[in-house]
């Protein structure tokens, strides 16, 4: 998609734009990846998410705890980062499991969004 359409389509309020059917190329990805990094790039997204947050954040949860993610090996994961003795290496378990949280969360989320766009795809179309 060209810089202006681009553009264009993030400054129309209340555009949504669908989601396309994949496999992508690498250059499609990393041009999307710019095109989502400029300045305003999310406004319109980040209201639609305000609206849908606490919806969305019980879909995320129970995507986490269906993946096992907050099961028994991620609170022995938490007591064994917490209970480090050494200061310092338990502030590298803790930083570690922090980032490892934000990624799964992130990586879920993003599942949670594209499911989430497509069946408002076909809501739009008639099939849902």
């Amino acid at each position: 998609m060209g810089a202006a359409l681009a553009r264009t389509r993030r400054l129309t309020p209340g555009y949504v734009a669908p989601v396309p059917a994949g496999p992508y190329s690498d250059e499609q990805i990393d041009a999307a990846i710019d095109a989502i990094t400029e300045p305003g790039a999310f406004g319109e997204a980040e209201k639609t998410v305000v609206r849908a947050a606490p919806q969305l954040q019980r879909v995320l949860a129970e995507a986490l705890d269906a993946g096992g993610w907050f099961g028994e090996s991620h609170e022995a994961g938490v007591l064994k980062a917490a209970t480090t003795p050494d200061e310092e290496a338990r502030l590298n378990a803790v930083r570690t499991l922090l980032a490892e949280e934000a990624r799964m969360g992130m990586m879920v989320g993003v599942s949670v969004g594209w499911a989430l766009a497509e069946q408002l795809a076909k809501t739009d179309s008639g099939e849902g």
